[in-house]
């Protein structure tokens, strides 16, 4: 037995090692243009009430956006508008750091953490890794007793120049310095979080899986104030989000409410109901995009046909349009830009919520394949957008004409919204991250 661990012992350092001349990313290899798209995935279609707009519109028409780009700060992390990324890379080469592989990833959204030069993710036992620029491994750390990694935690970061905020779907929540991995403290919540989580000075805000939201001192973990939502008997594992414009926090639940509260004291200003007559199967089915907001209007759309934009202030809606999405909307300028479920890019007015454009970014894909295929994210960079998917592609598409010129295969099963830091585009997947240059 003690053989047995030597060995195994051996084995992991030899791989894993922080010595300076360890290599913790695989070697580049050159990335191919995927040309066949065979796909065969299992994925349940979500019936909608309403007809799903799956024709393009207007896909003639180019536009032109500014050469102003967005900046990685904390204004874009409460406003979740990532914008136009300063990011037009050859994705000529990728190469990859493994571990432990998370246990349903699919059914999960959790993020990467870009913090300055830092990218922060874990893996399957909840150890939390830091790279910095070049790649290297800062450091590595895990906080879970050996039973609470057995639950496969999947965790929730967000950071500030100083602190690492933690949450996780075993009800566990704690705060690391992020220059040296070390635990500043740790408890236990009432429920399991699976929500973005937002920092604002001295608080950090959260919501539990009871669809409450909890505002925490970042100094010591005590609990302000909270505002409880109406809660389901069942929930899907789609991550709720939240959006702060100066002294109000907006966020949505689980059964489709949007509420606004005030930070200091936690009180209810307003609250919208976006779904009628909802029923625990269809609040079990009910996927969200993320709220995102250019300060005077929250955008946000789902699974059920619907996108919606609301008055900041009232609480009223501005327009709701018919459009089938839960991945998180781009703001750039005057317009809105989100890819529907079934691969299709909308451009629109932000203004009248009116469509200026459709086109059909799975058109290369097989039409046996094209309904087991969905995006999962995406990212808006100089001149191109970058689209990941349920299968492992990234497309390439761009943006004057909405037409996609490239799919890369990246993967064969789901890879994460893309996320740029020093020139490199890394993607996420089960078992690796993934760096594309």
């Amino acid at each position: 037995m003690n053989k047995f661990i030597l060995i195994l012992f051996f084995i992991f350092f030899s791989n894993c090692s922080l010595n300076s001349s360890s290599k913790f990313w695989s070697t580049s290899e050159k990335i191919y243009t995927d040309e066949k798209l065979n796909d065969e995935l299992n994925v349940k279609e979500i019936k909608n009430e309403e007809k799903i707009l799956e024709n393009e519109f207007n896909k003639d028409l180019k536009i032109n956006i500014s050469e102003k780009f967005s900046l990685n700060s904390s204004a874009s992390n409460y406003t979740n508008n990532s914008g136009r990324i300063n990011f037009d890379g050859s994705l000529k080469s990728l190469s990859k750091y493994k571990y432990s592989k998370i246990k349903n990833f699919y059914q999960y959204e959790p993020e990467v953490i870009l913090n300055e030069e830092n990218l922060i993710f874990f893996d399957n036992k909840g150890t939390i890794l830091n790279f910095n620029k070049n790649s290297k491994l800062k450091w590595k750390k895990n906080f879970y007793s050996k039973s609470e990694k057995k639950q496969n935690p999947i965790l929730q970061f967000s950071s500030n120049n100083k602190y690492l905020v933690v949450a996780d779907n075993i009800a566990k929540y704690y705060v690391i310095d992020i220059n040296t991995g070390d635990l500043v403290w740790s408890k236990n919540g009432l429920a399991p979080f699976n929500s973005q989580i937002k920092i604002l000075n001295d608080k950090f805000f959260i919501i539990d899986f009871s669809n409450t939201l909890r505002c925490f001192s970042l100094k010591n973990g005590d609990e302000i104030w909270n505002v409880k939502t109406q809660s389901s008997l069942i929930r899907s594992q789609k991550k709720l989000s939240m959006v702060i414009i100066k002294d109000t926090i907006y966020f949505n639940n689980s059964i489709g409410d949007i509420s606004a509260v005030g930070i200091e004291n936690g009180e209810l200003l307003w609250q919208l109901p976006t779904q009628n007559n909802l029923t625990y199967e269809s609040s079990f089915s009910l996927e969200t995009s993320d709220i995102v907001t250019d300060k005077n209007a929250l955008y946000f759309s789902n699974n059920k046909n619907q996108f919606f934009s609301i008055d900041t202030t009232s609480g009223n809606f501005n327009w709701k349009n018919k459009i089938n999405s839960s991945l998180r909307p781009t703001i750039i300028e005057n317009f809105i830009f989100t890819i529907s479920l079934e691969g299709y890019l909308f451009l629109i007015d932000k203004k009248n919520g009116n469509i200026l454009r459709i086109t059909d970014v799975f058109s290369n894909f097989k039409d046996k394949n094209r309904d087991k295929i969905k995006p999962t994210g995406f990212i808006i960079g100089k001149n191109k957008i970058y689209l990941s998917t349920n299968n492992g592609r990234l497309l390439i598409v761009e943006i004057s004409s909405g037409k996609t010129i490239s799919s890369l295969k990246i993967d064969s099963e789901k890879i994460l919204r893309p996320s740029v830091l020093n020139e490199n585009l890394f993607i996420v997947k089960d078992n690796a991250i993934i760096k594309l240059n």
